[in-house]
């Protein structure tokens, strides 16, 4: 009877200490080495790596949440060592700042290219300003002078004549 409590302790032991190693292997996965910079600290053979992966593992036996190792780390090293920062007033211009970069981009070239097909269209018309023509006329002529980009096949206008 013996043999079977140490055996299921045994066990019970080896179970709590892979539970333990697992979350101190996620924990260390979003932790950045203070010394390499580019490689976590599970991944970093450094020193301060070993002896961070050493605190993490202390403070999940000490029975400690991963929020609470997270607040201790950047309380301690500030919050460059954490891969994902939390969204505060802080960080909102590293999270925000490139869509906003991105949206102003596609912004400009949208309103350039809409802007240079309002500039063409007015070429068109100033080319046959001075001509009589019927708009039938200034229509075809306009469509075979504008890019095919330009011209445009379902237009009201034309979607009425129909």
């Amino acid at each position: 009877m013996a043999d079977d409590d140490t055996h299921s302790s045994s066990v019970e032991d080896r179970v709590r200490a892979a539970q333990v190693e697992a979350r101190a292997r996620h924990i260390s996965h979003n932790v950045r080495c203070l010394e390499c910079g580019h490689q976590s600290i599970e991944e970093s053979a450094a020193d301060i790596a070993v002896r961070l992966r050493k605190v993490i593992r202390d403070d999940i036996r000490a029975g400690k949440t991963d929020n609470e190792i997270y607040e201790r780390l950047t309380t301690e090293y500030g919050e460059t060592i954490l891969y994902s920062p939390a969204f505060d007033a802080q960080t909102a211009v590293l999270w925000l700042g490139p869509v906003a970069i991105i949206g102003a981009i596609a912004g400009a070239t949208f309103y350039r290219g809409r802007a240079k097909q309002r500039d063409v269209g007015r070429m068109a018309d100033a080319l046959f300003e001075g001509i009589p023509l019927t708009p039938s006329e200034h229509r075809m002529l306009k469509s075979l002078v504008l890019p095919p980009s330009q011209r445009r096949a379902w237009t009201w206008p034309s979607l009425w004549k129909l």
